[in-house]
């Protein structure tokens, strides 16, 4: 995340023919000033790269925890959506921590979180109730990737996001070489046990997988994502494919400032 942000890249010359990209707004003012409350941290977190963007090489390089954690921030706190019965979302929707991930299937490191941090993580804490994961789409990474992002989104609305999402990361794929085309993305939905194939082809296509999309893409870049996987541990931000224990930190710190704030007291 920084302050220069800029919005996931559109699609090139091979876009599908009579459709755009996904609609793209400006910023708000008052979003864009969470960046500000914000960069000190990411500015830790990310030293160690662990993300990607469309515009910077991959690194496989990892950085040390982040530092202690500014008091909450409710503006950053209330991007939580905590809906119930969130396809996008797994764990109670009253958990004192909330993880949202800004990914792109087309992204191996968010691909090397899914396949070998998220696994510890609903494990060691969603299942015991104290997290709840909320997905964003945030494709950086041209048509192919906003093509499954939408696939992703039809995917959810038949009950099977997230096993879309681990069919689609389960294995390292080339990037915008044909492996999110549509026959791919259909292949996979069967994979990911969508019954309605036609369902899932025409959600995949609608106004509404857009919109859901430019929804998920907004709220990053109103925060300052421009490189993917970027998370927010409540308040806290988290940049890249961290190590499993930076996240573990994380959370026990974030679960330690809610119960604070529960009882009446300070997180400071």
């Amino acid at each position: 995340m920084n302050a220069e942000s800029r919005m996931p890249e559109k699609p090139g010359p091979g876009s599908t023919p009579g459709r755009g990209p996904l609609p793209r707004r400006r910023l708000r003012p008052a979003l864009a000033a969470l960046v500000l409350a914000v960069s000190v941290v990411v500015a830790v977190v990310a030293l160690g790269g662990g993300g990607e963007s469309a515009d910077r090489p991959a690194t496989a390089s990892a950085s040390d925890a982040p530092s202690a954690a500014p008091p909450a921030d409710p503006a950053l706190l209330a991007l939580a959506r905590r809906e119930s019965g969130d396809p996008y979302a797994v764990g109670k929707p009253d958990a004192p921590v909330v993880l949202i991930e800004y990914s792109d299937f087309q992204c191996p490191f968010c691909g090397r979180f899914a396949r070998e941090t998220k696994p510890e993580l609903l494990r060691d804490y969603v299942e015991k109730g104290v997290l709840r994961i909320e997905w964003r789409n945030f494709p950086v990474f041209g048509q192919e990737s906003e093509q499954a992002a939408r696939a992703a989104w039809a995917a959810g609305r038949q009950g099977r996001f997230w096993q879309f999402h681990d069919t689609a990361y389960a294995h390292p794929r080339e990037r915008n070489k044909g492996d999110f085309a549509e026959k791919a993305l259909l292949k996979m939905a069967g994979e990911a046990g969508i019954e309605d194939l036609d369902r899932f082809r025409a959600d995949m296509a609608s106004p509404a997988a857009d919109a859901a999309v430019t929804r998920d893409i907004e709220e990053g870049y109103a925060l300052g994502v421009s490189s993917t996987p970027a998370f927010l541990v409540n308040d806290r931000p988290v940049l890249g494919a961290q190590p499993t224990d930076v996240f573990a930190e994380a959370i026990e710190a974030a679960e330690a400032a809610a119960e604070a704030r529960a009882q009446g007291g300070t997180d400071e």
